[in-house]
């Protein structure tokens, strides 16, 4: 059976949870995969917000606890203690507290585990490295040093060793050298090449050349043929 509480408590929740901002981390600069500088992402240590004696507390403070632990799964996309806070909220407060108590933190665990090998993609050797060291570990500490802290010191290195890519030289085009006395080298002693009006003017001298010729054609046969007669 769903556990209820009365609408007064709730807004009394309400107050207590603490805001989004409030859980958010204090971000500094790192560099992603890709070498590429973005704002470090910091996973929240919910053991600071278990300060109350979970045996002693009311049902109203273990389901506050509840929520606030919710939020900080949330706020670091944990795949797995989302969903198992949110079911044992809807249940009873029995159980509620018995999953705090017991399990809470085992869940937590596991969802830090697979943030470590989520980094693996496309790792360099010192992020594997370090990564290796926590996955061998196995501890909740050893997990949040690394993605807190190793992770990103790793990766500097990794990033600092690749080489620095050398910029391709742009090819200068060079001239084909015209040979002297070409017809299409201007001033080289080889001239332009015969056009317009001065093909017409040899056409000219050409054809008249052409009609003298069978001028003196003509007139030499009439000559002749008088010499005979």
């Amino acid at each position: 059976m769903r556990w209820k509480i009365p609408a007064g408590v709730l807004v009394a929740l309400a107050f207590l949870i603490p805001a989004a901002p409030a859980l958010a981390q204090t971000e500094r600069p790192g560099l992603n995969e890709s070498c590429q500088t973005v704002e470090r992402k910091e996973y929240k240590d919910i053991r600071e917000l278990m300060t109350i004696d979970l045996d002693a507390a009311t049902d109203v403070e273990i389901r506050v606890l509840a929520n606030q632990i919710l939020a900080a799964a949330n706020t670091d996309s944990l795949a797995v203690l989302p969903g198992a806070i949110q079911e044992r909220l809807d249940g009873t407060p029995e159980d509620l507290r018995a999953f705090l108590k017991e399990n809470v933190q085992s869940a937590w665990s596991a969802d830090l585990r697979l943030a470590v090998f989520r980094t693996l993609t496309d790792a360099g050797t010192n992020v594997q490295a370090a990564a290796d060291d926590a996955l061998k570990a196995g501890t909740i500490d050893a997990y949040l040093a690394y993605l807190n802290v190793g992770l990103w010191d790793a990766r500097a290195l990794d990033c600092a060793a690749q080489p620095t890519p050398t910029p391709t030289a742009t090819p200068t085009a060079v001239p084909t050298p015209v040979p002297s006395g070409s017809e299409g080298a201007p001033g080289e002693g080889g001239g332009l090449p015969v056009t317009g009006a001065n093909t017409a003017i040899v056409a000219a001298v050409g054809g008249a050349l052409l009609l003298l010729g069978g001028m003196g054609y003509v007139i030499g046969r009439r000559r002749r043929s008088r010499f005979v007669a």
